[in-house]
């Protein structure tokens, strides 16, 4: 029998009033393997679109709110701080990721092998790209090669993709490891760090459907760099 009881699930809404109702819907709907209990809390990060409203119709779930934009992981910091679960998921606003693959992200922590999973979009396929039905983003691809190779090499796991959406943890890890990062480089300095402290990281296969910039993507170049950044100082500095 496990000794996780519950998940809560993190979904750090910046202006994405065309989507957030679809997915909380799927997360409120998507099963939980071991009968665990579900905690949805939505942190609202200064939305100027109509997200904040449509967030307020949204039943079962837990709202919290920032007078600002202050950064995806500062939107995560803050629902740490109010989370109740023994496991912790990140799961994006968007439609990118499907929440039907919550199983597959938890299951490598609830069978007692490690404290922190990946989902991995690249464990499915490798995107094709210069096609009709091709990937959108080729230098998001090779982005991506870089930060993979770079983590790799400094930090010793051989992992395929950290920048995937889905990341499940420990509620004990998150408190454990003090997280400074306030943007999308959150992910990368957790990752860091907990490889430091000696925690293994499971990666498992996810399905993605990248959406473009009108759509709503946000992250771009300038978070790329910031997120190189952050793998080269937390390989030499101390926390």
């Amino acid at each position: 029998m496990s000794k996780y009881k519950k998940v809560t699930i993190l979904v750090p809404v910046y202006n994405e009033e065309r989507t957030i109702k679809e997915v909380l819907e799927k997360a409120k709907q998507a099963l939980l393997p071991h009968g665990l209990e579900k905690e949805i809390i939505v942190i609202d990060d200064g939305s100027r679109d109509s997200s904040r409203k449509k967030l307020s119709e949204i039943s079962g779930i837990q709202i919290l709110s920032h007078d600002r934009n202050q950064g995806k992981g500062a939107a995560i910091k803050t629902g740490l701080r109010h989370a109740t679960g023994d496991i912790i998921l990140i799961q994006d606003a968007d439609l990118e990721y499907n929440p039907e693959d919550y199983p597959v992200v938890l299951q490598p922590i609830l069978s007692g092998f490690v404290e922190f999973v990946m989902g991995s979009r690249f464990l499915c396929e490798t995107p094709r790209f210069f096609s009709k039905n091709g990937a959108p983003f080729f230098s998001h691809f090779i982005g991506n090669w870089i930060i993979i190779r770079l983590t790799n090499f400094l930090y010793g796991p051989n992992m395929t993709d950290y920048e995937g959406g889905y990341k499940a943890f420990t509620a004990s890890l998150a408190c454990s490891i003090p997280v400074e990062a306030n943007g999308f480089e959150f992910d990368n300095e957790l990752i860091c760090k907990s490889i430091k402290c000696g925690y293994k990281i499971a990666e498992v296969p996810i399905r993605y459907k990248p959406r473009l910039y009108t759509e709503g993507k946000k992250i771009n170049w300038r978070d790329g760099i910031v997120i190189l950044w952050t793998i080269l100082k937390w390989h030499f500095k101390r926390f």
